[in-house]
């Protein structure tokens, strides 16, 4: 098992930046991915960006967002920068093990005009 706990989050404004963190714990050995999932109300849960030794990003926050991973510390940052009202979310952190899907609880973003 893996637990994810997540730091950061907040209100914003339009244009500002904030960075949320995300450590692992729980298990022992690689985690293989990492990464963020945002989900706003009444829209599904989509990827925001990964680490599965390559990083991958949603086309919405290409160039604005920018993951980082330290795989000994068993953690994943999200920089995001120039956020819109859009970017309104709660961000969950994300992690596959062994092919299992493990998630945090969450932290609400949100971006106001």
């Amino acid at each position: 098992q893996v637990q994810l706990v997540e730091f950061g989050g907040g209100l914003v404004q339009t244009g500002g930046s904030v960075t949320l963190s995300c450590v692992a714990s729980g298990q022992t050995g690689d985690i293989d991915t990492m990464g963020w999932y945002r989900q706003a109300p009444g829209k599904q849960r989509d990827m925001v960006a990964v680490d599965d030794g390559a990083t991958h990003y949603a086309d919405s926050v290409w160039g604005r967002f920018t993951i980082s991973r330290d795989k000994a510390k068993r953690t994943v940052s999200l920089r995001m920068d120039s956020l819109k009202p859009e970017d309104t979310a709660v961000y969950y952190c994300y992690a596959n093990w062994q092919g299992d899907m493990f998630w945090g609880r969450g932290t609400q973003v949100t971006v106001s005009s």
